[in-house]
């Protein structure tokens, strides 16, 4: 039976009504990944050849929240509710083609109204592809849809202005960023936000990073085996499809070579977030500023016959997220409780000092950083909904506990799934239909559907078709035009930039 420590009421849809603000108002600079993996840093060994220096500082001089999770493990939905605070269900951004519903509020907008200054770096992907200026910042530079890591010659929107992309994206995002910071009086509170395009695949690397890690083993999950017993047969099916391990385009590169790609596009990522902590410690602001980075969702690398994310399994939902203020909190610190991107809002605006009038879902964790024992979430909801130009991965609506996973899928006659996640981590042993589990299936659904009852997601509305759909011929480069925001071409073909990195 799932206890629950946190009075529903209190919790769920809240107009926020935050602790008492803090006695200065934080500078704050928010760090956003693409697909990075809550696995893949250094610290954390699961790959030990990996190395992430300036991930690891923030972990060491930080804190370490090592359950954070996206409430929708996709771009948009999942960027939508850091900026609103909450659900997908609730800000109806659902996928990557739902556009922005009109009067949509992002927290920037009233850190504006507070005084601070806000600038937006990098990659934005509301709204179908547009990159134009949104509401909220002051200064803004994005691109349309995934971009691109390598030069592009009408690459980038500054301010609404296209400007070409004249480096390698990683670099240039924070090159950007960091220019915005110079221009700023020390006195003068600022929210970045910068947003990397890395590490969304295809994994491209910088030069210099380009073949760093050639030679180094990935041991193959233990849940990539075939016909695992209690395995969903939309699960099992997808082994073939544009998500799973054997489909053609995966054949020519091995997952070692794959990861190797992935852990090499990361190391810009990593460098580029220590120029961040140096600039701050150049203008005497390191220790003052709240520092948090974050993935906007997982990648799973063959854990259930699967690649990419979507789905409610651990490597697709569970994200890393460090964070770093030392006159805020001591560093070394490791959260055990269960954050989300959806308690990324209030804890800025705790943190900024400022008081929200907002309906949200999400909560502050800055007293979770704190040391400070307070009530928390019991669980926490996850949603998917099903997309018709990747129509493999049906709609799905989860929920975890500190112990239990429950998935429930919709619109298919399959198999549901529970997982004890601290006996089983791998999540192999599916209880769905297990008598001694009984009871923790019957309670867990009534607090999926309470939970989106209480938030409003049992009005969703019917949607139209969303997406294009792919043409049923085996898919090839030359029709990479015709989807531009989501193809990924067959992978014995050379990635977006290779040809303009052999150009240089």
């Amino acid at each position: 039976m799932v206890q629950s420590k946190l009075s529903r009421r209190a919790f769920l849809g809240t107009v926020a009504a935050f602790a008492q603000a803090p006695t200065k108002r934080r500078n704050v600079i928010f760090i956003l990944t693409d697909d990075h993996r809550y696995d893949a840093m250094g610290f954390m060994q699961a790959q030990k050849w990996l190395k992430t220096p300036s991930l690891d500082r923030l972990a060491r001089e930080g804190a370490h929240l090592k359950n954070a999770f996206v409430t929708t493990a996709l771009c948009s939905p999942s960027r939508a509710s850091i900026l609103t605070g909450r659900y997908a269900h609730a800000h109806k951004i659902i996928d990557n083609n739902t556009a922005i519903p009109k009067g949509t509020p992002f927290f920037p907008q009233q850190l504006q109204k507070a005084g601070y200054k806000t600038g937006f770096f990098g990659k934005w992907h509301m709204g179908g592809e547009s990159d134009a200026p949104q509401p909220g910042f002051d200064k803004w530079i994005s691109f349309r849809g995934q971009g691109t890591y390598f030069p592009n010659p009408n690459g980038l929107n500054i301010d609404g202005k296209k400007v070409p992309q004249k480096g390698y994206i990683t670099d240039e995002l924070t090159d950007y960023a960091l220019a915005w910071l110079d221009t700023l009086p020390k006195t003068q509170p600022y929210f970045m936000y910068l947003s990397h395009k890395a590490v969304h695949g295809d994994f491209v690397p910088a030069e210099r990073h380009d073949g760093h890690y050639r030679g180094n083993a990935v041991t193959p999950p233990a849940s990539m085996k075939p016909d695992v017993k209690g395995r969903p047969m939309w699960v099992q099916n997808q082994r073939n499809s544009w998500h799973g391990v054997e489909y053609p385009y995966h054949t020519p590169m091995t997952l070692d070579h794959y990861y190797q790609q992935y852990a090499e596009t990361l190391m810009a990522v990593d460098e580029n977030v220590g120029r961040v902590l140096d600039a701050l410690q150049k203008r005497g602001q390191l220790d003052s500023t709240l520092v948090i980075y974050m993935g906007d969702n997982g990648f799973a690398f063959g854990e259930h016959g699967l690649i990419d994310k979507r789905t409610a399994y651990e490597e697709s939902m569970r994200v890393p997220m460090l964070a770093r203020c030392p006159e805020l909190f001591t560093g070394g610190r490791m959260v055990d409780e269960v954050v989300a991107n959806i308690d990324i809002m209030p804890t800025v605006f705790e943190a900024a000092g400022v008081r929200n009038a907002l309906a949200i879902d999400g909560r502050s964790f800055l007293p979770l950083l704190q040391g400070k024992k307070i009530e928390w979430r019991d669980s926490l909801l996850y949603e998917y909904f099903w997309e018709r130009n990747y129509p493999q991965t049906p709609t799905m609506h989860a929920l975890r506990t500190d112990r239990f996973k429950y998935i429930r899928y919709h619109g298919i006659y399959d198999l549901d799934e529970l997982y004890d996640i601290q006996a089983d981590p791998g999540e192999m042993n599916n209880l769905i239909t297990d008598p001694a589990h009984a009871k923790t299936v019957q309670s867990m659904n009534a607090r999926l559907f309470e939970i989106l009852e209480k938030t409003g997601g049992m009005n969703m509305p019917l949607y139209p078709d969303r997406g294009r759909q792919f043409n049923l011929r085996h898919p090839d480069r030359s029709k990479a035009a015709e989807f531009p925001e989501s193809f990924s071409g067959p992978r014995d073909n050379p990635p977006p930039g290779a040809a303009q990195r052999k150009k240089q």
